[in-house]
């Protein structure tokens, strides 16, 4: 009797051990972005609320496969440090890994290189480009998604928010009359940002533009350009550029007695490091962003993101809206999950995302367009007390 006890505790054990086994399948969404560097908040940034999301996912029961099993969403993070050689290296290496999807990048100069590399058109049997779906967080610059049909971004129209800032600031601000802009040449967002479509906004709104400043990513010194600046002592004065040298900007007008009517900045400097490098400085400015904690949804996302020590802003809430919206298509195209099924699940996902027309965000439902891209909810927020306050809706 005691052997037969045994044996059946065995094979009872053996089975709760194959259940349990059955109940661990997993799935790999890799992400990459900027963790070194001057931008490396971003990436930590999105990094957490990856996790987060993860989290949240997983503990719900994960990801429902075409099986009807569940899996556990597995993520991994990749340092590309805004180079586009390290980022074409890191998404050829998650290409090499059962990861079905890859989020990222962070910079928009490796992101277009990046979207080279994959394939143009689906099923051209001629282009031997990388065939992996990559789901964009944080490069915002206009218009990238449409190199390649592998490639979709979740991030803000910036030519629609910064139409509505200067028409709202001529409104607002009446007498404010001229600009001068002051941009982080290097760097393909904030260049773009500055030459496409800022200064194509504000003449669109009949601003007389007086000039610009130019400086690079890396930049400590700004006294030459706040000089220029100053000369031309404009009502308006746009900054585009990202925290780190925003602050410097900042902090060198403070020193030369720069004082415009009105100061803006680019979308990605509507975070807490501008807070944390120059909120004294920063006072006043008004930014256009797609994510602020107004609700209930977006306070828990910022919360659950802070648990894994990052920062809620416009892009990280981005990547935690993506592993949402990967979730859904991942269920709505039945994948299977098995190793031997990578390609055909990343497909799979691939055709899901294209399928998109809309997908729930945290300001609100965000649009998707026939290339691509995200078209989403935007608010304007000012610097008030180290604080981004939320100062106009325009929708």
């Amino acid at each position: 009797m005691k052997k037969i006890a045994l044996a059946i505790a065995l094979a009872f054990a053996a089975g709760a051990a194959s259940t349990a086994q059955a109940q661990e399948k997993s799935i790999r969404i890799s992400g990459f972005g900027a963790k070194s560097g001057v931008v490396r908040s971003f990436g930590i940034n999105g990094e957490a609320a990856m996790l987060a999301a993860a989290d949240q996912i997983n503990k719900a029961g994960g990801v429902k496969l075409a099986d009807g099993s569940k899996a556990r969403i597995v993520v991994d993070y990749y340092d590309d440090r805004c180079t586009a050689e390290e980022g074409i290296s890191v998404i050829r290496r998650i290409a090499g890994t059962d990861s079905l999807v890859a989020v990222g990048p962070t910079c928009s100069n490796v992101a277009e290189p990046l979207f080279g590399i994959l394939q143009k058109k689906v099923d051209d049997k001629g282009d031997s480009g990388l065939q992996m779906p990559v789901f964009t967080d944080v490069a915002i610059k206009v218009g990238l998604a449409r190199i390649s049909e592998w490639a979709f971004r979740n991030v803000p129209n910036e030519m629609t928010m910064y139409s509505s800032v200067f028409y709202w600031l001529r409104g607002k601000h009446p007498q404010a009359k001229t600009v001068y802009g002051g941009v982080e040449e290097d760097f393909a967002h904030s260049r773009a940002t500055w030459h496409v479509v800022m200064k194509d906004r504000a003449t669109a709104n009949n601003y007389t533009l007086l000039g610009e400043s130019k400086w690079l990513l890396n930049d400590t010194n700004f006294a030459t350009q706040v000089r220029e600046m100053k000369k031309a002592n404009a009502d308006v004065v746009a900054i585009s550029a990202h925290p780190f040298t925003t602050c410097g900007v900042l902090k060198e007008m403070q020193r030369q007695g720069v004082k415009p009517k009105v100061l803006i900045g680019l979308t990605s400097s509507s975070s807490m490091e501008t807070m944390q490098g120059c909120a004294k400085q920063a006072e006043g400015m008004i930014i256009p962003t797609s994510y602020a904690p107004v609700n209930k949804e977006a306070k828990a996302a910022s919360d659950a993101t802070a648990k894994f020590k990052g920062s809620a802003d416009l892009h990280s809430m981005a990547a935690w809206e993506n592993m949402f919206i990967l979730k859904s298509v991942m269920e709505d195209m039945k994948i299977s999950g098995a190793k031997a099924e990578v390609q055909a699940d990343r497909r799979k996902i691939r055709d899901g995302l294209a399928k998109l027309r809309t997908t729930p965000g945290l300001l609100g439902v965000n649009s998707r367009t026939e290339d691509r891209e995200a078209d989403k909810p935007y608010l304007f927020v000012q610097a008030k007390g180290g604080q981004w306050v939320v100062i106009h809706n325009p929708l």
